[in-house]
């Protein structure tokens, strides 16, 4: 099996060399008809998602209403917050990450970063902010192409790549933004978005839009997200999200942890407060297998500039919050919330390893689960979770989460079909290979039990 396993990884190197070879030279797009045209073997995931979630009116498109788009410098997104706070009560989708006061930060935290952001506004007597996307250019998320495309959003550590529009003209503003980027000479043709929501009408409206404009999106995986979003308190939802084994387990942790010390759950929202506490929950976080691993925010000085800054932002406008289960004043879990408007985001989680056994960051989620229910101006929860996987995953609610490309021109574009086509591949080829792996070390660890 171990010959087998290097045997596979060998051809994914040669298979992953060939293409960047390819991919290297100049050849003319016409010599390779039967690459470009053969069908994708990829199996798409039906986008039943459970639209409950989102309970918006239907949207409808203003064809006689006139859309600006705009370029939006630094110096202009530090003046929309009170635009941005209008339009999210008229959007679709809330976008924490694609907040002005978040896309400036990200403009100024990484420069190597082209970003590039987009405002669209209704035209009238006084013009209405009715859209927001923010790109970077960047190499596409996860790609053996060496092809640099628009990536959104703009900074890493963003798990939401969907554009907050009006629910009113969603057609509109998408089909302007797509031609604004179409005319941009200097930028990628390609968008690539690794964590779009499918289930929204914003995600339908931008298939309408890419169908018509004769290039249809390509969507290579589509995974479920944990969220919450329920009318029962927090009594009742963990009742039914945990069987009565979970629960008693769960007590059994709290009991044992709280004998060891006073230990508290608290939710710091005043920014003094909650400025103080991120520093403790950096710290907590490179601490831990984050650290370890390298992809603590403390491992990377922009990143961590860019969360100081980002905390400092949100809290002063009460849109940060920092959820704590501390042991004599000393943080065992926390948890970094992020809100806009109704929507809340569970961006960041950090626990203490040397309390791995009780459990703390499952303690926690009991505590912030019931905090968020409760919290009247929050119907909706997004786990901003990678996968299903993760104690999040018992949250009962899910919402459909999609990987893409499209092509920003209209027309049918073999450049795009060519390269979404070994993208399609390559990715299919690393989930077999991933699956092959994970199968042989669950059978070699059955073996040695």
């Amino acid at each position: 099996m171990n010959s087998f396993l290097l045997q596979s990884e060998a051809i994914k190197l040669t298979l992953c060399a060939w293409i960047e070879g390819l991919l290297s030279h100049n050849f003319a797009l016409a010599d390779v008809p039967a690459l470009v045209d053969r069908p994708s073997r990829k199996t798409l995931i039906d986008t039943a998602v459970d639209n409950k979630l989102r309970a918006q009116p239907p949207h409808a498109t203003l064809p006689e209403t006139a859309i600006t788009i705009e370029a939006a410098s630094t110096a202009r997104l530090a003046n929309l917050q009170g635009h941005w706070q209008d339009l999210i009560t008229r959007a679709d989708s809330a976008n924490i990450f694609m907040n002005p006061a978040l896309l400036r930060l990200a403009d100024e935290s990484y420069p190597d970063r082209r970003c590039r952001i987009l405002l669209a506004w209704q035209d009238g007597p006084a013009p209405r902010l009715v859209g927001i996307w923010g790109f970077a250019v960047a190499r596409a998320p996860r790609s053996v192409v060496p092809l640099s495309v628009l990536i959104a959003p703009p900074m890493p550590n963003g798990y939401l790549s969907t554009p907050v529009i009006d629910r009113d003209c969603l057609d509109n503003v998408l089909s302007a933004m797509l031609d604004y980027l179409a005319a941009d000479e200097s930028l990628p043709a390609i968008v690539a978005l690794d964590a779009m929501d499918a289930g929204t009408p914003t995600m339908q409206a931008l298939s309408r839009v890419l169908e018509r404009g004769g290039n249809p999106l390509r969507i290579f995986t589509q995974w479920m997200r944990p969220a919450l979003a329920s009318n029962l308190d927090g009594k009742a939802y963990l009742e039914k999200a945990l069987s009565s084994s979970s629960r008693k387990k769960l007590r059994q942790h709290r009991r044992r942890l709280s004998e060891k010390g006073l230990l508290h759950s608290a939710v710091l929202t005043e920014q003094g407060a909650v400025r103080n506490a991120f520093e403790e929950f950096l710290s907590l976080e490179a601490a831990g297998w984050k650290g370890r691993q390298g992809t603590a925010l403390l491992n990377r000085p922009p990143d961590a500039c860019f969360a100081r800054a980002m905390i400092e932002a949100l809290s002063a406008r009460g849109d940060a919050a920092i959820h704590m289960l501390a042991l004599d004043e000393r943080p065992v879990s926390m948890q970094v919330v992020l809100h806009s408007g109704p929507a809340a985001f569970t961006w960041k989680t950090a626990y203490a390893e040397a309390f791995h056994d009780f459990s703390p960051g499952m303690l926690l989620w009991e505590d912030y689960t019931a905090a968020l229910l409760a919290d009247r101006r929050t119907a909706y929860v997004d786990s901003c979770a990678f996968d299903d996987n993760g104690y999040m995953a018992a949250w009962i609610e899910r919402t459909s989460i999609a990987e893409l490309w499209f092509d920003v021109r209209r027309g049918r574009s073999w450049t795009f079909s060519m390269m979404a086509q070994v993208q399609g591949n390559c990715l299919a080829l690393r989930q077999r290979l991933k699956a092959i792996r994970h199968g042989y070390t669950r059978r070699t660890t059955q073996t040695r039990k």
